[in-house]
């Protein structure tokens, strides 16, 4: 008698190590780094075979360009042709979220390799925000000292109303990290968990046959749709994530 397969979603997102070990090494590394890595060669070489300059662009040019453009058009957009000298931060932190979304949706297992979603960490996305809200804070406290907390203060209101209103403006500023990173951290977590999990009701009604072999089609057509629906949503996170990052720096520019 078969026993029944056991379905595991959540082992996808293990961290385990590759040199090292987790229990007490002082250097470890991880399947989470190697992806890292890869994410970050695989944006090296994306903007590597761009910057080549060539008086008529080829697709390479033509691509790292209209990226570039992209961010730049929503960075001026929402802060101002002042907001440029933050191009570098918005851009670096919508390539990596793009290109690790991507890569971590891209079926590697097809060849035995399993690829690591470094998005599916809280860790990362989380880190990401709050070097975004040290900006947001360094840029509010030098441009405009102490003055930076009328930010929370609404402007022509009444004393009584406009104290509860600022402090659930400031409740909500102090928020923002944190759901900042939640968002592509849930978006690919969830994402993966479907795949995972309507992978293994495919394998199962292949493995029962009978009606089996309709429920496997009914879910093989369900999981293609997640796979192209979660290609959307990565990029989707990844606009969000740097168009978000450019309206809390507007706010500590011009406390608006």
């Amino acid at each position: 008698m078969v026993a029944e397969s056991k379905i595991d979603p959540m082992h996808q997102f293990q961290i385990s190590p590759i040199a090292g070990h987790l229990d007490g090494s002082a250097l470890v590394f991880t399947n989470s780094a190697l992806w890292m890595l890869i994410v970050l060669a695989c944006i090296y070489g994306f903007m590597l075979m761009g910057m080549k300059r060539e008086l008529v662009p080829g697709r390479w040019q033509m691509a790292v360009e209209g990226l570039v453009g992209f961010v730049d058009n929503m960075v001026v957009g929402s802060i101002g042709k002042e907001g440029r000298k933050y191009l570098p931060w918005v851009f670096t932190a919508f390539m990596f979220i793009l290109f690790a979304n991507f890569i971590g949706a891209m079926p590697f297992a097809l060849t035995g390799v399993h690829a690591f979603t470094v998005t599916s960490q809280f860790t990362v996305t989380g880190l990401m925000s709050v070097l975004s809200f040290a900006i947001v804070l360094g840029v509010g406290f030098k441009k405009h000292g102490l003055h930076f907390f009328t930010l929370f203060w609404p402007k022509n209101t009444p004393v009584g109303l406009a104290a509860p209103i600022s402090l659930i403006e400031f409740l909500s500023f102090c928020i923002r990290p944190f759901s900042l990173g939640l968002r592509p951290f849930i978006a690919m977590f969830a994402g993966h968990i479907l795949l995972e999990v309507f992978g293994n009701f495919i394998v199962q009604g292949l493995n029962a046959g009978g009606g089996g072999y309709a429920i496997s089609v009914l879910c093989f057509l369900f999981v293609a749709f997640i796979n192209a629906l979660e290609l959307l949503v990565g990029a989707i996170q990844a606009y969000v994530f740097a168009l978000l990052t450019s309206l809390y720096i507007n706010d500590a520019e011009h406390l608006h």
